[in-house]
């Protein structure tokens, strides 16, 4: 298991995926099931972060739809600390983000060194991905639309063998969905693909 110290804090990612583990494009699929017992779970998931890291991608996205909205939902993510991972973007616009070109991996793991609340990262992208496969990830936060759909599937080719084990599992927030969490497990599960 990961070893974490007391004053580390921990790195949550939340992701929607659908039936057959896809996760590209959620927007086009899980909208029908996203109803108000999941913005407020949403809601609740984000006031126990203190910080939101994201790769570009996310950035562009959340960015464009976020500055625009309203209600207690928008309000908190706009006013939280954001870090967006890119080598590429030269500054983000959107209030209190900062962007760092450096490694993700080794950035990740300085911030998660500093004492505060949860580190939240949303969907599971290349940044999401180069996350856990550095093992960083200290929860995994997984909610299952009923649908099938095509699209970029959660585990990519290339990706790192990792074990995880099961926290707790019920239904979602909404009807149809199922919330999955879970921890990352042992090095020897991970060893043998489990």
């Amino acid at each position: 298991m990961n070893a974490i110290s007391e004053s580390s804090r921990r790195l949550v990612q939340s992701a929607l995926v659908s039936l057959n583990g896809v996760i590209g494009e959620p927007v086009r699929w899980a909208g029908p099931y996203f109803g108000p017992g999941s913005a407020a779970h949403s809601l609740e998931v984000l006031e126990r972060s203190e910080a939101m890291l994201m790769g570009r991608r996310t950035y562009e996205l959340f960015s464009r739809q976020w500055p625009a909205a309203s209600g207690p939902y928008a309000e908190h993510i706009n006013a939280m600390r954001k870090y967006v991972f890119s080598s590429t973007l030269q500054e983000a616009e959107w209030t209190n983000t900062s962007v760092i070109a450096d490694d993700p991996a080794k950035a990740v793991a300085e911030l998660k060194r500093t004492p505060g609340r949860d580190l939240i990262v949303y969907g599971h992208g290349q940044f999401g991905q180069t996350l856990c496969d550095a093992g960083l990830v200290d929860e995994l936060r997984l909610t299952v639309v009923p649908v099938f759909v095509e699209g970029t599937t959660y585990y990519r080719p290339g990706a790192v063998a990792r074990s995880w084990e099961l926290v707790s599992a019920g239904p979602g927030h909404d009807p149809g969905l199922v919330s999955l969490t879970y921890r990352p497990g042992s090095a020897e599960g991970a060893a043998d693909g489990v």
